[in-house]
């Protein structure tokens, strides 16, 4: 449906990149320079909400594109546009309050407030694209709006060698996205969303398959994967610390989440290429596991965050690879909220843990009570699953996702059977158990409910190959449960010791990129070896 009222929505980043050019044409002070902000970043989520409520009456909101051929500025605002538009809108609007406070007093305030404005304006105009092109050229100036903000202190060697390594990966990305664009312009005659998503629909109801449409899909997902921070291009994503915080709070919660929403706005497209789903699945499970055993091991709490995020954005391409599109969704709403938060309150984790802290009951845990408290947390999930029809045939990336979140509460059901079981205990925390299964699936059916339309059914199995990365993916996160319950009561030996060494160095894959990097670019060279002292902003 086309409605005057949906050119509305573009109100809100075009006022981000109004504040962005009128500041620095006006030289306006600081203050003057946030409160404009806020301003634009309230009024873009006023117009999220308000389109939310036509698209919930009205269906997904369509304008033609104002430009040359039909080829410029257009928007579609369907349930997933809306969806991101909100979320951004929304944890861009607390980055600019919370960076009002937290650069106050730095020489350059302004021009962190303006560049933050162009980047989140950018994030936003790729939730609301109405055609790939302006897809492709919003996608490319968030990447480089976003690399202006990693180089905000330029002295900073570490802040250099970031920000070329993620321009360099963002090129390699754009390209992919530029060959997937002229491949479909190719074989569907059109760059509108609407066109290519009905003739996409067709092809997946028909099972012919251009090869030239396999090739597109095949570079989107390698797009994605570049932009997702996954394996082996991650090592970018860990050094942005020399950024002011509220940088990290918006990448991390926002910007990360583009390669998630870049599979799931051509999921229609992706999903008609095995090879590519496979590809996601493969990456993006090796990237989680990776990810998250690293993370398990940093005694930093920003860098355990980066790890934590590397870890789930691999969680979203495994669930795209598998299929389970709304799941992703729902993942990348529930990580973008947490992960927002737990950066920008990043300062009070010493004063948050020591108000919690509890002592420890002390002992070892029996080998054989982990390993029957993990089947029994894994059991859960497997039957909410059947009683929502989540089955591992039906919809494997829906189930796996749930076994892998009930896995984290191996430790709380393992503490309830110790060696002194009470019978309250374990009913207890069996309890908590079922409420954390019910609540997960019962959120992904609502989700995959809302999304009905706007995104693909969920997957059922692909055949052997698919049941092996399942089995692998739920035992691999099952055995990092296990030993992760023997390394904290210290039943472990010195080769794990050694080993955790090494992991806690990431296996050294970032060193070996950084040397790669260094080797070509000589001027990084000279300044890692006389670095600028680091007198960063107080967190």
């Amino acid at each position: 449906m086309t409605s005057s009222l949906v050119w509305l929505v573009a109100l809100g980043p075009l006022a981000l990149f109004l504040v962005y050019g009128l500041a620095g044409a006006l030289r306006l002070r600081p203050y003057i320079t946030s409160r404009l902000a806020l301003s634009a970043a309230g009024l873009t989520l006023a117009l999220a909400l308000a389109a939310t409520l036509l698209v919930v009456t009205q269906g997904k909101l369509v304008t033609p594109a104002l430009g040359i051929s039909g080829y410029g500025f257009g928007l579609y605002i369907d349930r997933l546009s809306i969806c991101i538009l909100c979320l951004v809108a929304f944890v861009g609007l607390v980055v600019l309050h919370y960076s009002a406070s937290y650069m106050q007093g730095d020489r350059h305030e302004a021009r962190f407030t303006r560049l933050l404005c162009l980047t989140l304006g950018s994030v936003l105009m790729v939730a609301i694209s109405g055609n790939l092109l302006q897809f492709v050229l919003a996608w490319a100036a968030t990447s480089i709006s976003l690399n202006r903000l990693l180089l905000f202190y330029p002295e900073r060697a570490n802040a250099q060698l970031a920000a070329r390594k993620k321009f360099i990966v963002s090129r390699l990305g754009d390209l992919c996205l530029i060959g997937a664009l002229l491949i479909v312009h190719h074989d569907f005659g059109s760059l509108d969303f609407t066109v290519m998503f009905a003739k996409a629909h067709v092809l997946r109801a028909t099972g012919g398959v251009p090869d030239g449409i396999g090739i597109a899909a095949f570079l989107i997902v390698i797009a994605a994967l570049l932009k997702s921070a996954q394996f082996p291009t991650h090592g970018w994503l860990l050094e942005v610390m020399e950024t002011p915080t509220p940088v990290s709070a918006l990448l991390h919660a926002g910007i990360i989440n583009a390669g998630g929403f870049l599979v799931l706005r051509f999921a229609g497209i992706v999903a008609l290429s095995v090879p590519s789903l496979d590809l996601l699945a493969v990456v993006g499970g090796f990237t989680a596991l990776f990810g998250s055993i690293v993370m398990l091991t940093q005694t930093s709490v920003k860098v355990s965050l980066a790890w934590s995020t590397v870890a789930q954005m691999g969680f979203m391409m495994l669930e795209c690879g598998l299929g389970a599109f709304s799941a992703a969704l729902l993942h990348i709403v529930a990580h973008s909220l947490y992960k927002a938060h737990a950066f920008l309150s990043s300062g009070s984790v010493i004063d948050i843990a020591r108000a919690s802290y509890t002592p420890s009951p002390g002992g070892k845990p029996h080998p054989w009570r982990l390993v029957f408290a993990i089947l029994v947390v894994i059991a859960i999930a497997f039957l909410f699953g059947s009683l929502t029809g989540a089955t591992i045939a039906s919809e494997p990336g829906v189930v796996v996702l749930g076994a892998i979140l009930l896995l984290s509460l191996t430790h709380l059901v393992a503490g309830g059977i110790d060696e002194t079981p009470h019978s309250f205990v374990i009913l207890r925390v069996i309890g908590f158990a079922l409420v954390v299964a019910a609540l997960y699936f019962a959120l992904q059916y609502l989700t995959a409910q809302a999304m009905h339309g706007a995104l693909p059914r969920t997957a059922p199995l692909r055949g052997p190959f698919g049941l092996m990365i399942i089995a692998l993916v739920i035992g691999s996160f099952a055995l990092i449960t296990y030993l992760q319950g023997l390394a904290a009561a210290g039943a472990i030996g010195p080769r794990f010791q050694a080993f955790y060494a090494h992991v806690n160095n990431g296996l050294y894959v970032n060193t070996w990129l950084n040397r790669l990097v260094l080797a070509y670019s000589p001027s990084l060279k000279e300044s890692a070896r006389h670095p600028t002292p680091f007198l960063g902003e107080a967190d």
